[in-house]
């Protein structure tokens, strides 16, 4: 078949899928001006572009005749219509289709060259200022750098918001050093990383086992290996992981990370051989070096009487504390660095109300603090005194990328309490050992069964094992008298038990004076209807709440009929299927959404894992306004890769959090993260109820599935040399 040339503007995009950039869309034709629909791979594309395609028809039984696409250009539309589809679609800041309509009726076919060459005629317009006029020339500048980035990187499945960051870092030579240095690109810009940069390279002829091939390889292995939770890896191993990765021998791998060790891009320890990357090796040392200095140096807090204060503060709660208790607050007074740890209904909650009360008594300075908004609030509440995140105590500065509290101008406190330490990673955990001043103590509350931070390390682990610090472990669970099931359930899953309590095959064989369920569902079809019955119909009937904000459902994998992708589909079909609707590729936004941050963001003062709401969309603009908490945080359409919907998020991003009502699927298909401790981090979540919707086998796979997430580290080894 002869290949068929056709030129157009897309006026419609049908479908589009963000990882494949497969895409199906409706293309005016030039020439007829009909409409015909068009598919294939269209990376970065907009409503509104022009595009010349080569391709050939085909017939599709269901959807008719369309054009199947094999390559394409994106070039500047020429026609009024396609110029004023174009400038309305958003692309171009601070030009929506109000404006669009405007510039165009003013200016027709030279509407491009005014904007490219002349725009201070835009003045012409009604209602452009100089300083609008000016953002449109700015914006039109990046957009035509950052286009032609994305035409030389379509074939690479690299997104447009990472085009975007290559473009704000080396504006318009970023596709000259694409061509000449993409390793180097590789390592300075987020989101191109090495796969993308390595195509690029051996596309251009660069050689298999060029030393700057090699050398990307082993490190972008050794970030790998760090996203898997690892901190540090054997030489060995680490050749062997890298080989598999860049098809190459062993032995070339092995002299590259000896060059690396020679030029400081590795850390080697002459202890136990284990490999780091430079900044993670420094980190276990500040938080080992730390920790040494608060321990050597003596406690400045004012003379308490334990026993008085024992009986003072018991008075003042109500109730008489335990052995268990009175051991961890007495530590916590005494010992510089203290840990505690223990399980639901254990009574963390007390221990810190008792010591914060007693401390405030004294007019001690106290910093209270937590990895996450959500759990730096439910603290507050405990407490009734103020905490916040870990990255709002040290005070972030985003221009300087750093934090300015820190060893220099270290925390104004006497007493540092941290609640869920056990998502304490490596380099957060440094970063707030290296600010405790040195006369301070530090009292560290978390559930070292949980899941491990999400970032590399097992700080809170690593602490326990050295037995340098004094760790009060609570084992009497306060709650069993209120017959929870929730309760019950988490310490059975820790003592290898593993039958689902009261699995039954519908709701209407519920135990009522249960606060845990488990019904029976092993397809996954099944599993995602029975999820969504739940929200929208079972429990807004039982329960007096909200379904979008009370009810999370917690899911172990992303992909799949049970995944959270297309949880987040079908449950926002379900439970909010009206209103304004703003589509960004394959994902669709509405007003009364549910969102997750899924990074850090130190300019909005927002971090990966905080939960809001949509409350305005701008569908003029392509940006939303989200509600987390009380503040109102606007996104434009570049920053719409930093939320995602959370009607199901994974379990890893609900830690720290408690919701009045969780839902778990939980299947066979999920084999890859059934484990131990994911399955007793999700029960743990709940507050007043969980839902369990699976199979019985998987719960089973889970709970015996214990030891699948041991992570190598060397900060054990540091603090106990340092101590020696």
């Amino acid at each position: 078949m002869s290949e068929v040339n056709l030129n157009g503007v897309l006026e419609r995009i049908i479908f589009s899928n963000e990882e494949t950039h497969y895409c199906v869309g409706e293309l005016r034709q030039d020439k007829g001006n009909n409409l015909i629909t068009v598919t294939g791979t269209l990376p970065g594309v907009q409503c509104g572009e022009t595009l010349q395609l080569t391709g050939d028809w085909e017939f599709h039984q269901r959807h008719g005749t369309q054009f199947k696409i094999q390559t394409f250009r994106s070039v500047l539309p020429s026609s009024v219509h396609g110029i004023r589809m174009y400038l309305g679609s958003g692309l171009v800041e601070g030009i929506g289709k109000v404006y669009a309509n405007k510039i165009v009726d003013h200016f027709g076919t030279d509407t491009l060259e005014v904007i490219a060459e002349n725009s201070g005629r835009l003045l012409e317009v009604e209602g452009i200022g100089k300083q609008r006029a000016l953002s449109i020339k700015t914006a039109w500048t990046d957009q035509q750098a950052m286009r032609d980035v994305m035409l030389f990187l379509h074939t690479y499945g690299v997104s447009s918001s990472n085009c975007l960051q290559l473009v704000k870092k080396y504006g318009n030579s970023a596709k000259s050093i694409l061509q000449t240095e993409p390793y180097t690109v590789a390592r300075e810009v987020k989101g191109i990383g090495f796969k993308t940069a390595d195509r690029i390279a051996i596309n251009l002829g660069f050689s298999n086992e060029s030393p700057a091939r090699i050398d990307a390889g082993i490190i972008y292995s050794m970030q790998q290996l760090e996203d898997e939770g690892h901190t540090g890896y054997s030489a060995s191993d680490l050749a062997t992981y890298a080989s598999q990765l860049l098809e190459t021998e062993n032995e070339i791998i092995s002299e590259r990370i000896k060059a690396l060790l020679v030029e400081n891009h590795l850390r080697l320890s002459t202890s136990n051989g284990l490999l780091q990357l430079p900044i993670t090796a420094n980190a276990e040392d500040d938080i080992a070096q730390s920790v040494n200095r608060l321990i050597s140096h003596p406690s400045t807090l004012p003379p308490i009487i334990l026993d008085k204060a024992f009986s003072w503060v018991e008075e003042r709660v109500g109730f008489e504390l335990t052995s268990e208790q009175v051991n961890a607050v007495s530590a916590a007074l005494t010992q510089k660095v203290s840990i505690i740890t223990g399980g639901p209904g254990t009574g963390k909650t007390t221990i810190l109300l008792a010591v914060v009360k007693i401390l405030v008594a004294k007019k001690v300075r106290i910093l209270l603090a937590s990895p996450t908004g959500r759990a730096a609030q439910r603290m507050s509440e405990a407490t009734d005194t103020f905490a916040q995140t870990i990255h709002r105590l040290l005070n972030f500065d985003p221009h300087a990328g750093r934090f300015k509290t820190c060893k220099r101008n270290p925390l104004k406190a006497d007493f540092i309490i941290v609640d869920e330490a056990s998502m304490l990673d490596t380099r957060l955990a440094s970063a707030l050992f290296n600010a405790l001043p040195v006369s301070a103590h530090l009292l560290l509350v978390g559930d070292v069964n949980q899941l491990p931070s999400i970032g590399a390390g097992n700080v809170l682990g690593d602490l326990i094992k050295c037995r340098k610090f004094k760790v009060t472990r609570l084992q009497r669970i306060f709650r069993q008298e209120e017959q929870s099931d929730i309760i019950a359930t988490a310490h059975n899953i820790l003592n290898n038990n593993a039958t689902p309590r009261f699995a039954v095959s519908n709701t209407t064989e519920f135990n009522p004076h249960s606060d845990l369920h488990f019904i029976r569902r092993t397809d996954p079809e099944a599993c995602l209807d029975t999820v969504i019955d739940l929200c929208r119909n079972y429990i807004p009937a039982k329960y007096t709440v909200d379904p979008l904000l009370d009810v999370q459902v917690l899911a172990p994998m992303h992909r799949g009929v049970a995944g959270i992708s297309n949880f987040n589909r079908e449950l926002q079909n379900a439970l909010n299927p009206n209103g304004k609707v703003l589509h960004i590729g394959q994902r669709t936004f509405s007003i009364g959404d549910k969102v997750l941050q899924n990074r850090n963001n130190y300019e909005k003062n927002i971090f990966n894992g905080d939960l809001g709401r949509i409350t305005h969309i701008n569908l003029e603009a392509g940006s939303i306004a989200v509600k987390f908490d009380s503040e109102v945080i606007d996104y434009t359409r570049a920053e719409l890769d930093n939320l995602q919907l959370a009607y199901a998020i994974s379990v890893h991003k609900a830690q720290g959090s408690e919701f009045p009502i969780v839902i778990i699927p939980l299947l066979k298909q999920h084999f890859m993260l059934l484990q131990r401790n994911l399955l007793y981090t999700a029960i743990t979540r709940g507050k007043s109820k969980v839902f369990i919707v699976g199979d019985p086998v998987a719960y089973g796979i889970a709970v015996r599935n214990k030891d699948s997430t041991s992570r190598r580290t060397d900060l054990q080894r540091k603090i106990l040399e340092l101590n020696a």
